[in-house]
């Protein structure tokens, strides 16, 4: 992930935090723009996400992030889009 945070010039170079509650026992869980996925400390529950948005339409995706990641966000994103739909 160094690579984003260092060359990315679509990305903040801070790292921004949101607050997602988590939908198994109602704690805030903290994630940063930079993580993926992130477990509830309460109750493990894997929250992800939800701005994956660069990864998606930058053609530097796969190399920025590898191929290994790229993939896995690609599968959150598909699935994120999958639940939108309905």
């Amino acid at each position: 992930m160094a690579v984003i945070m260092g060359g990315c010039q679509g990305r903040p170079k801070t790292p921004t935090i949101t607050e997602k509650i988590c939908p198994n026992c109602g704690s805030v869980i903290e994630l940063f723009s930079i993580d993926t996925e992130v477990a509830c400390e309460k109750c493990g529950f894997v929250a992800y996400n939800d701005e994956l948005s660069c990864v998606q339409w930058c053609e530097h995706a796969k190399a920025c992030v590898g191929e290994a990641m790229y993939e896995h966000l690609m599968k959150i994103a598909a699935a994120q889009k999958r639940r939108r739909a309905g």
